[in-house]
Protein backbone atom coordinates (compact mmCIF):
# COMPACT_ATOMS: atom_id res chain seq x y z
CA UNK A 1 0.00 0.00 0.00
CA UNK A 2 1.20 3.56 -0.65
CA UNK A 3 1.88 6.07 2.14
CA UNK A 4 -1.26 7.16 3.97
CA UNK A 5 -2.93 3.75 3.81
CA UNK A 6 -2.96 1.63 6.97
CA UNK A 7 -3.48 -2.13 6.68
CA UNK A 8 -4.15 -4.74 9.36
CA UNK A 9 -4.31 -8.46 8.67
CA UNK A 10 -4.87 -11.73 10.51
CA UNK A 11 -4.23 -15.37 9.62
CA UNK A 12 -6.41 -16.60 12.50
CA UNK A 13 -9.59 -15.54 14.29
CA UNK A 14 -8.63 -13.89 17.60
CA UNK A 15 -10.95 -14.72 20.49
CA UNK A 16 -11.25 -11.04 21.41
CA UNK A 17 -12.67 -10.06 17.99
CA UNK A 18 -15.94 -8.69 19.39
CA UNK A 19 -18.71 -6.97 17.46
CA UNK A 20 -20.73 -3.90 18.35
CA UNK A 21 -24.44 -4.77 18.80
CA UNK A 22 -25.31 -3.02 15.53
CA UNK A 23 -22.76 -5.16 13.69
CA UNK A 24 -23.84 -8.38 15.38
CA UNK A 25 -27.37 -7.75 14.13
CA UNK A 26 -26.10 -7.84 10.54
CA UNK A 27 -24.93 -11.45 10.87
CA UNK A 28 -27.38 -12.71 13.51
CA UNK A 29 -28.86 -15.26 11.11
CA UNK A 30 -25.56 -16.25 9.49
CA UNK A 31 -23.75 -19.54 10.08
CA UNK A 32 -20.96 -19.59 12.67
CA UNK A 33 -18.17 -19.45 10.06
CA UNK A 34 -19.66 -16.31 8.50
CA UNK A 35 -20.08 -14.59 11.86
CA UNK A 36 -16.48 -15.43 12.78
CA UNK A 37 -14.95 -14.10 9.56
CA UNK A 38 -17.13 -11.00 9.79
CA UNK A 39 -15.97 -10.34 13.36
CA UNK A 40 -12.30 -10.77 12.48
CA UNK A 41 -12.70 -8.50 9.46
CA UNK A 42 -14.18 -5.80 11.69
CA UNK A 43 -11.41 -6.43 14.24
CA UNK A 44 -8.82 -5.81 11.51
CA UNK A 45 -10.73 -2.71 10.41
CA UNK A 46 -10.68 -1.22 13.93
CA UNK A 47 -6.98 -2.03 14.25
CA UNK A 48 -6.34 -0.19 10.98
CA UNK A 49 -8.52 2.75 12.06
CA UNK A 50 -6.48 2.99 15.26
CA UNK A 51 -3.44 3.42 13.01
CA UNK A 52 -5.13 6.59 11.73
CA UNK A 53 -5.65 7.73 15.32
CA UNK A 54 -9.38 7.00 15.30
CA UNK A 55 -11.38 5.37 18.14
CA UNK A 56 -13.30 2.08 17.81
CA UNK A 57 -16.68 2.46 16.13
CA UNK A 58 -19.32 0.24 14.51
CA UNK A 59 -18.71 -0.49 10.84
CA UNK A 60 -22.05 -1.34 9.27
CA UNK A 61 -22.75 -2.51 5.72
CA UNK A 62 -24.24 -0.80 2.70
CA UNK A 63 -26.64 -2.19 0.08
CA UNK A 64 -23.91 -4.16 -1.72
CA UNK A 65 -22.28 -5.36 1.49
CA UNK A 66 -19.67 -2.62 1.37
CA UNK A 67 -18.35 -1.42 4.75
CA UNK A 68 -19.66 1.97 5.87
CA UNK A 69 -16.67 3.79 7.30
CA UNK A 70 -16.58 6.69 9.77
CA UNK A 71 -16.85 10.15 8.24
CA UNK A 72 -13.69 11.14 6.41
CA UNK A 73 -12.44 7.55 6.01
CA UNK A 74 -12.29 5.16 3.04
CA UNK A 75 -11.31 1.54 3.14
CA UNK A 76 -11.74 -2.07 2.12
CA UNK A 77 -12.15 -5.39 3.93
CA UNK A 78 -11.39 -8.87 2.60
CA UNK A 79 -11.73 -12.32 4.10
CA UNK A 80 -11.20 -15.81 2.79
CA UNK A 81 -10.33 -19.14 4.36
CA UNK A 82 -7.32 -18.51 6.60
CA UNK A 83 -6.92 -14.80 5.94
CA UNK A 84 -8.68 -11.55 6.88
CA UNK A 85 -7.50 -7.97 6.26
CA UNK A 86 -8.62 -4.36 6.19
CA UNK A 87 -7.05 -1.25 4.70
CA UNK A 88 -8.09 2.32 5.47
CA UNK A 89 -7.06 5.88 4.63
CA UNK A 90 -8.33 9.39 5.11
CA UNK A 91 -10.64 10.62 2.38
CA UNK A 92 -8.50 13.73 2.10
CA UNK A 93 -5.67 11.49 0.84
CA UNK A 94 -7.46 8.73 -1.09
CA UNK A 95 -10.77 8.45 -2.98
CA UNK A 96 -11.25 4.74 -2.41
CA UNK A 97 -9.50 1.42 -1.78
CA UNK A 98 -10.25 -1.96 -3.29
CA UNK A 99 -8.59 -5.06 -1.85
CA UNK A 100 -9.32 -8.76 -2.18
CA UNK A 101 -7.65 -12.09 -1.32
CA UNK A 102 -8.29 -15.75 -2.10
CA UNK A 103 -6.62 -19.08 -1.29
CA UNK A 104 -3.88 -20.05 -3.74
CA UNK A 105 -5.94 -22.75 -5.43
CA UNK A 106 -7.42 -23.45 -8.87
CA UNK A 107 -10.82 -21.95 -9.55
CA UNK A 108 -13.83 -24.27 -9.22
CA UNK A 109 -15.01 -25.58 -12.60
CA UNK A 110 -17.05 -23.09 -14.58
CA UNK A 111 -16.25 -20.00 -12.52
CA UNK A 112 -13.59 -18.69 -14.89
CA UNK A 113 -16.18 -18.74 -17.68
CA UNK A 114 -18.32 -16.37 -15.61
CA UNK A 115 -15.63 -13.82 -14.75
CA UNK A 116 -13.07 -13.74 -17.58
CA UNK A 117 -13.24 -11.86 -20.86
CA UNK A 118 -11.90 -13.82 -23.84
CA UNK A 119 -8.71 -11.75 -23.90
CA UNK A 120 -8.06 -12.53 -20.21
CA UNK A 121 -8.40 -16.31 -20.43
CA UNK A 122 -4.97 -17.12 -21.89
CA UNK A 123 -3.24 -15.49 -18.94
CA UNK A 124 -5.70 -16.88 -16.39
CA UNK A 125 -5.28 -20.45 -17.65
CA UNK A 126 -1.47 -20.35 -17.73
CA UNK A 127 -1.05 -21.24 -14.02
CA UNK A 128 -3.43 -22.97 -11.60
CA UNK A 129 -3.84 -20.02 -9.23
CA UNK A 130 -4.27 -17.32 -11.88
CA UNK A 131 -8.00 -17.75 -12.17
CA UNK A 132 -8.32 -16.94 -8.47
CA UNK A 133 -5.93 -14.04 -8.88
CA UNK A 134 -7.98 -12.64 -11.77
CA UNK A 135 -11.07 -12.93 -9.55
CA UNK A 136 -9.39 -10.86 -6.81
CA UNK A 137 -8.46 -8.20 -9.36
CA UNK A 138 -12.06 -7.93 -10.57
CA UNK A 139 -13.27 -7.74 -6.96
CA UNK A 140 -10.69 -5.06 -6.15
CA UNK A 141 -11.91 -3.04 -9.14
CA UNK A 142 -15.52 -3.23 -7.93
CA UNK A 143 -14.58 -2.37 -4.35
CA UNK A 144 -12.68 0.71 -5.53
CA UNK A 145 -15.38 1.74 -8.05
CA UNK A 146 -18.65 1.30 -6.17
CA UNK A 147 -18.18 3.56 -3.09
CA UNK A 148 -17.42 6.53 -5.35
CA UNK A 149 -19.86 5.95 -8.22
CA UNK A 150 -22.64 4.01 -6.39
CA UNK A 151 -23.01 2.07 -9.65
CA UNK A 152 -22.73 -1.67 -10.20
CA UNK A 153 -19.93 -3.06 -12.33
CA UNK A 154 -20.05 -6.50 -13.90
CA UNK A 155 -17.13 -8.86 -14.34
CA UNK A 156 -17.32 -8.17 -18.09
CA UNK A 157 -17.07 -4.41 -17.61
CA UNK A 158 -13.42 -4.28 -16.59
CA UNK A 159 -10.63 -5.65 -18.79
CA UNK A 160 -7.56 -6.77 -16.83
CA UNK A 161 -4.03 -6.69 -18.21
CA UNK A 162 -1.39 -8.18 -15.92
CA UNK A 163 2.27 -7.27 -15.68
CA UNK A 164 4.34 -10.12 -14.27
CA UNK A 165 6.36 -7.63 -12.20
CA UNK A 166 3.42 -7.42 -9.79
CA UNK A 167 1.18 -4.72 -11.25
CA UNK A 168 -2.02 -4.86 -13.26
CA UNK A 169 -4.21 -2.45 -15.20
CA UNK A 170 -8.00 -2.52 -15.27
CA UNK A 171 -9.59 -0.76 -18.23
CA UNK A 172 -13.14 0.27 -17.34
CA UNK A 173 -15.54 -0.56 -20.20
CA UNK A 174 -18.30 1.74 -18.96
CA UNK A 175 -18.56 5.54 -18.79
CA UNK A 176 -17.47 7.02 -15.49
CA UNK A 177 -15.11 9.26 -13.59
CA UNK A 178 -12.10 7.06 -14.33
CA UNK A 179 -11.13 5.09 -17.40
CA UNK A 180 -8.44 2.93 -15.89
CA UNK A 181 -7.21 1.64 -12.55
CA UNK A 182 -3.68 0.55 -11.76
CA UNK A 183 -3.17 -1.94 -8.96
CA UNK A 184 -0.74 -4.44 -7.49
CA UNK A 185 -0.99 -8.20 -7.01
CA UNK A 186 0.80 -10.74 -4.87
CA UNK A 187 1.10 -14.52 -4.62
CA UNK A 188 2.49 -15.55 -1.24
CA UNK A 189 1.99 -17.82 1.78
CA UNK A 190 -0.76 -19.88 0.19
CA UNK A 191 -2.82 -16.87 -0.87
CA UNK A 192 -3.31 -14.60 -3.87
CA UNK A 193 -4.25 -10.96 -3.36
CA UNK A 194 -4.66 -7.68 -5.20
CA UNK A 195 -5.27 -4.06 -4.30
CA UNK A 196 -6.17 -0.76 -5.92
CA UNK A 197 -5.78 2.65 -4.29
CA UNK A 198 -7.69 5.27 -6.29
CA UNK A 199 -6.61 8.85 -6.00
CA UNK A 200 -3.19 8.38 -4.43
CA UNK A 201 0.39 7.92 -5.57
CA UNK A 202 0.19 5.26 -8.32
CA UNK A 203 0.88 1.82 -6.93
CA UNK A 204 2.96 0.99 -9.96
CA UNK A 205 5.42 3.67 -8.85
CA UNK A 206 6.11 2.09 -5.46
Amino acid sequence: MPPGVVIAESFADPPDAALFPEEAALVARAVDARRTEFATGRHCARTALAGLGLPPAPILSGPRGEPLWPDGVVGSITHCRGYRAAAVARRSDVLSIGMDAEPREPMPPGVLDAIALPQERTWAESAPERGRLLFTMKESVFKAWYPVTRRNLGFDQAEITVDDTGTFTAKLLVPGPVGEFTGRWLVSDGFVASAIVWGSTPLSGM
